[in-house]
């Protein structure tokens, strides 16, 4: 049984089984798991000797040995689920960890997130929009001083700018 059950996990990668399946099929595999990683004869023919399948040999060697090649142990992972219905049996899915893509994208965006401080840097402040009567004014206000260079103010004022004087 644990070698049927330890092709189906190399073939697809996840199964949903018993949590105490799950925890002896983690003692049967795990081995086969690190033999792979030197591909050699000797290791092949091995773990042959426990799956009895071709094609799971190849697939362990060939692809799950590449993606586990830097791994120091703890190639499989367990989750527990809910009781099964029937007989109110624990269940679990035990699956292989390099091959969790869920897992993966939930560590990348936690990496990015950024921590925040109390009384960090304030960021610069923008400018606040400036009312439409404000503006006026302050153009009044521009405008004031150079109207009164230009025109005279009195009428004898007026007389002596004709004159030339």
């Amino acid at each position: 049984m644990l070698s049927n059950m330890a092709t189906s996990l190399i073939l697809h990668k996840r199964i949903t089984t018993t949590l105490a399946k799950a925890k002896v099929l983690r003692g049967y595999v795990e081995p086969l798991l690190t033999k792979s990683k030197s591909d050699t004869t000797h290791s092949r023919r091995t773990v042959f000797s426990y799956l009895q399948d071709k094609e799971a040999t190849t697939i362990l060697f060939r692809e799950i040995a590449e993606k586990i090649a830097n791994r120091p142990g703890g190639y499989t992972r367990i989750i527990k689920l809910e009781n099964r219905l029937g007989d109110n049996a624990e269940m679990a899915i035990i699956e292989l960890v390099d091959y969790n893509t869920v897992y993966g994208v939930d560590t990348a965006a936690a990496a990015k997130k950024s921590t925040r401080r109390r009384g960090g840097a304030a960021k610069p402040k923008t400018a606040a929009p400036v009312a439409a009567e404000e503006v006026a004014v302050a153009e009044e206000v521009k405008e004031a001083p150079v109207a009164e260079t230009e025109a005279p103010a009195t009428p004898e004022a007026e007389e002596n700018a004709e004159k030339g004087e």
